[in-house]
This record gives structure tokens, C-alpha cells and sequence, in this order.
């Protein structure tokens, strides 16, 4: 296995001195920000896998009433709407779109700040997926638990909305609104929103055959959270891990997924034009294959993607062997939170693109596949090649 450089390390030792005590905001020391959703539908370890219910041929995310033909609105003026990462709406001088997107998360971290962050990060990647690296605004969405006394909300709520404003201002933009509500879950979220000249935005319908699959994060950030969440809780999970992975290294794969959940897929949004970018999508809860499986049956071209190369973080897929595949990583299903874009965009561009990403953000990008004549559908290479990735 790799192990980290030294700055990597320097940034891991920081991360944990300052990760959030609940005994430090006068909550209880057993408090949990995880323990307000129900976790148990998440991680894997039912009956019924959540994200295992389709077969190979059915790995796809889909919306009802919406799965034959092209996904728009009933307006004339949507060019993208429903199904896909943003709609995109044409404006009355016909010159500029609107670009909106909205999502939300459920907690998947006991750092309030960090998820808030997140969440932040989660809803701006559907605009970066458009190549639109600049939102004009955000709103902030969120539901509070009833269960939530009123000393955690007060504290949790406050650092969540903390660190969605600040990430949104990483972003160059601000959040000027929004709305909570009382829930049975935790939930934080927003809408975010862009206004550009219609000619700018990368639609995600022209994968051109022989393209290149750019994928700009790693693969396995559930993975790498529910194994620290084990390792801090002891028990059977943890007995079944500590055989295949280190504590250190647990603790590694947790930061890297953190890391990369809160980095920002603006410096690939910002790329995709000048390497002439066809069509992209990012990468969140239907996994790798399923948003490939996505973006390919809405091409233009009768197209297939192909994925030869998953990059996963460090130590994860040896937790996911420990465990029988049950996250679905190893066959590219494995739910992402704020993944990376992937991206079609000509061979020649690839290494360069891979390489700009780099120099700016200082972490790996990776080509992943290719796009070759086919069905408009998405499939992983039977020898599919697995990387490590710190």
C-alpha cells in the first residue's frame, strides 16, 4: 500500500487536533451527528443492498416517468431539465441560460463544520459537471431533527451552516437565503445557481467516439467513512476489518475521503473548455457506473462508455473485499459523496487535462475509459484495472 507524503501527513495531524470534540460545545461526549439519520439503510449491511438492487444491465440512475427518450421539462425553453446534473434554461434575450441545480445530503460525518462543507461542495459540483466554474448565488437548505435537543441544534446547526457559507465562499460565491424545517433526519443542502452565456455551457449529450473518460477524485469515500465509524465503535465490523487494515491506515483513508468530499471540482469545471470537453457528469450517489450509465443514454451519438481503471482510496478495496463487495465499489456502484467529475473529452486532451488538474489543485486526476461505438450505455472493462489513490 502507499503511504503519505509528509505534507499529506502534516495536513492528516491538523485535520484530527482540530476535528470536532462534542464535550468541547457542552454536548454529551457520546454525541453523534451519524446517529440522526438511519445509518443501517446506508452502510450496506442489510438484507437489500440500496444501491445493489439493479442488475449489470439496469445500473442506472432513473427518475419515474422519465426513463424513454429525452429528459427536458415541459418548457420550451429548457435545454436540460430533469434527470440530468442542472437544468438549463434559456433567458429571454436569448443570449444567456440559467443554470440551477439543487440537492442535499444526509450527515455522513460527526464534524458538523466538515459536513456542512460537504454538502456545500456536493451541490456546486452538479453546476461544475455543466463546465460552469462561477455560481452567482446559493441558498442553504436544512432539516433539523425533532429528536435534537435544543443545545445540539443550536451548536450542530450553527457550525453545519457555518461551513456550507464558507465552503460556498472557497467557491467565490455566497449564500444569501434559504429555508430549515423541522424533519425525521438530518438534512443539509441548498440550491445553487448561474447565470452565463448559453454558448459557454457543456452539455452532456456530445461524447464523441474515441474520447477519453477523465475521472478528478477517487473512488471509495463511503467506504473509507463507515470504516472509521467501525473502527471508532469497536466490535464485529471492526473485527472483520482490523484483519485486512491498519488503524493508521484506516485513519488515512478517512482523511482522504474528507479531503477530497470538501475540494471543489471548480478547477475541472474551469478546464473542460479549454480542453474541449464533450460531456461530463460528477459522480454522487449512484456511483461510478450508474452516473456513466446516465450520461451515456443521453448521447447524441450511439455511443457506449467504457471503464478500464478504477482509482480507489487507499485501503479501501481491501475493505471492500473483507466485506463481499457489499458497498458495490469493486463493480463501480459504490455510492460517492461530492465525487469527482468524469469527463469525455478528446484523447490527446486527456493527459494534459490530467496534468493541469495537477499543477493547480495538487492531486491526481485519472483516465478511466474510453467511448466507443455502442448502445448508450455504460459497462466496466472485465479486466478492469484497480489503482490506489491517496
Amino acid at each position: 500500500m502507499t503511504t503519505m507524503d509528509g505534507p499529506q501527513r502534516s495536513r492528516k495531524e491538523s485535520f484530527f487536533k482540530n476535528f470536532f470534540r462534542p464535550s468541547d460545545h457542552g454536548l454529551a461526549d457520546n454525541f453523534r451527528l451519524t446517529s440522526f439519520v438511519l445509518l443501517n439503510l446506508l452502510e450496506g449491511f442489510d438484507d437489500v443492498h440500496p444501491r445493489q438492487q439493479y442488475t449489470d444491465n439496469e445500473s442506472q440512475p432513473t427518475t419515474s416517468g422519465i426513463n424513454d427518450g429525452p429528459v427536458v421539462s415541459s418548457c420550451a425553453q429548457t435545454t436540460v431539465g430533469i434527470g440530468l446534473d442542472s437544468a438549463v434554461i434559456e433567458l429571454k434575450d436569448k443570449i444567456h441560460s440559467l443554470v440551477q441545480t439543487t440537492d442535499f445530503l444526509y450527515p455522513l460525518i460527526d464534524d458538523p463544520y466538515i459536513m456542512g462543507k460537504v454538502a456545500c461542495a456536493n451541490v456546486l459540483s452538479d453546476l461544475y459537471a455543466m463546465g460552469v466554474p462561477d455560481c452567482d448565488n446559493m441558498l442553504m437548505l436544512a432539516g433539523i431533527p425533532m429528536k435534537m435537543t435544543d443545545t445540539e441544534r443550536d451548536v450542530a446547526f450553527a457550525q453545519m451552516m457555518k461551513g456550507f457559507s464558507d465552503e460556498a465562499v472557497a467557491g467565490n460565491t455566497y449564500v444569501t437565503g434559504g429555508d430549515t424545517k423541522y424533519s425525521e433526519w438530518c438534512m443539509i443542502g441548498g440550491t445553487a445557481t448561474a447565470i452565463v452565456k448559453t454558448e459557454s455551457v457543456i452539455l452532456p449529450y456530445g461524447a464523441q467516439l474515441g474520447d477519453s473518460l477523465v475521472l478528478t477524485k477517487p473512488l471509495g469515500t463511503q467506504n473509507a467513512t463507515f470504516a472509521y465509524q467501525w473502527y471508532q465503535e469497536g466490535g464485529e465490523k471492526w473485527d472483520k476489518l482490523s484483519g485486512v487494515i491498519s488503524e493508521d491506515e484506516v485513519q488515512e483513508g478517512y482523511f482522504t475521503a474528507v479531503e477530497s468530499m470538501i475540494r471543489l471540482n471548480k478547477t475541472g469545471a474551469s478546464l473542460m473548455a479549454k480542453h474541449r470537453a464533450h460531456a461530463a457528469t460528477d459522480i454522487t450517489g449512484f456511483g461510478l457506473l450508474g452516473h456513466a450509465n446516465n450520461l451515456a443514454r443521453h448521447q447524441t451519438d450511439p455511443v457506449s462508455l467504457v471503464i478500464r481503471k478504477l482509482p480507489i482510496i487507499n485501503g479501501m478495496a481491501a475493505v471492500e473485499r473483507s466485506i463481499g463487495d457489499r458497498f458495490g465499489l469493486l463493480s463501480g456502484k459504490g455510492i460517492e459523496t461530492s465525487g469527482g467529475l468524469l469527463i469525455s473529452l478528446p484523447q490527446e486532451e486527456a493527459p494534459m487535462f490530467c496534468r493541469s488538474i495537477k499543477d493547480i489543485d495538487g492531486f491526481d486526476a485519472w483516465i478511466v475509459g474510453e467511448v466507443i461505438e455502442g448502445d448508450r450505455t455504460a459497462f466496466l472493462d472485465k479486466n478492469v484495472e484497480l489503482v490506489e489513490a491517496r
